[in-house]
């Protein structure tokens, strides 16, 4: 009897759920004209215009009394080199967001990308166009083909890095000058080294010690930095307006390439041996296994590089769709979007405290891979199927 009712009770739920979102509207042609008009929330431009860089800090949009948009933003310098043009510098608020052309250059957006389009002048999957890019033009308003720019400006990842990297360095600095003058030493540590100092216990204890044994003072500077760089710009990324730097993949490259160099230049000729002369192994299955060795020496920064890359990106992306979510029903009914809110907003809020985790695991996991895969190269041959070990186990 009980589930009966239950189940009468979600009917009766669904149908008015399903009867505000689809009633039809019951007004005039005019009116239907002007709904046509308005331009309709597009997820995939919030998304992307997130997760991708850009040449200014986007807060949030004021919408006018006659429907227009107003960006709330923090314009950034745009440095450009042209070797027809030379340099030329100026703040990207000059292109009021994409609308005019500024010193014989244009800032592409979503609109002036389809203008070019529906006018012949360029394909925008060939061409290699997208929101963001800043080409050259002519006077007439058109893509000069002729002129090659280069960007070099300093946009939002390039600033929140520099940002990130300062806020690094002065908390360091401040530590090491309350350790000079004997706090933490001869006293209790306190404010922000109090902080700091368990953190770089756990690393030095957890990761560094385990993974390169008494080799570990040597690598805990390079170790440590990359944890706090990596969690530091982890926890920017949280902040609403801000840049998802952990999210590009041009940033987790460079820290990738890093410790690839950081691996070379701690193996040494037992490591090597073992890659291109496995040791106890049948010739023929050499033929195999050295190919696959030797992919393994790239396969290693490659899985450094596409791990952070691809979780910082899917936990910013899962939260920007789930608050989307919000304005895609409120296109169908206003009701709907006020009744979705509340379960969207939840899911978000649970969302960014797992993604406030996320920001300290994976600042772990890829200084504890780096200095596991270091480990390896300089392993000896006694503890070298011990270190082969510990590496599956921590991929797995």
């Amino acid at each position: 009897m009980t589930l009966g009712r239950f189940k009468s009770l979600l009917v009766a739920v669904f149908s008015v759920f399903s009867l505000l979102i689809f009633t039809p509207a019951h007004a005039g042609h005019g009116d239907a004209d002007t709904a046509a008009k308005k331009e309709g929330f597009n997820a995939t431009e919030v998304i992307f215009g997130h997760i991708l860089d850009a040449h200014e800090f986007h807060f949030f949009d004021i919408i006018k009394k006659d429907g227009t948009k107003k960006p709330v933003t923090i314009p950034l310098p745009v440095i450009l080199y042209s070797p027809q043009r030379g340099f030329t510098s100026f703040m990207s608020s000059r292109f009021h967001h994409g609308e005019h052309d500024h010193a014989g250059y244009r800032i592409l957006t979503e609109a002036n990308i389809a203008k070019m389009v529906a006018a012949g002048e360029a394909d925008a999957k060939k061409d290699g166009l997208h929101p963001g890019k800043i080409i050259p033009v002519t006077t007439d308003g058109k893509w000069d083909r002729s002129v090659k720019v280069y960007d070099v400006s300093l946009t939002r990842n390039v600033v929140q890095m520099i940002l990130a990297l300062s806020i690094l360095v002065w908390i360091m600095l401040v530590i090491a000058k309350r350790y000079r003058r004997g706090e933490g030493v001869n006293t209790a540590p306190k404010g922000v080294q109090n902080l700091i100092e368990p953190v770089i216990t756990f690393v030095r204890d957890e990761v560094a010690k385990p993974n390169l044994g008494n080799k570990y003072e040597k690598y805990l500077p390079y170790i440590l930095t990359v944890f706090f760089f990596i969690l530091i710009n982890n926890i920017f990324g949280l902040i609403p307006g801000t840049a998802n730097v952990t999210g590009n993949i041009a940033f987790t490259v460079v820290l990738g390439l890093i410790s690839f160099v950081v691996i070379l230049f701690s193996s040494n000729k037992h490591y090597w041996g073992h890659i291109i002369n496995p040791p106890g192994v049948p010739g023929w299955v050499k033929v195999i296994l050295v190919p696959v060795e030797i992919l393994s020496v790239f396969i290693k920064p490659f899985a450094l590089i596409i791990r952070l890359f691809a979780n910082m990106v899917a936990g910013h992306i899962i939260i920007i769709c789930l608050i989307s979510l919000i304005f895609i029903f409120a296109g169908l009914n206003v009701y709907a979007g006020w009744g979705t809110s509340v379960f969207s907003i939840a899911f978000t809020i649970f969302i960014y405290f797992i993604e406030i985790l996320v920001a300290f695991i994976q600042a772990f996991i890829f200084s504890m891979l780096t200095a596991v895969f270091v480990g390896q190269a300089f392993e000896t041959g006694h503890h070298g199927g011990d270190a082969h070990e510990h590496d599956d186990a921590v991929i797995v």
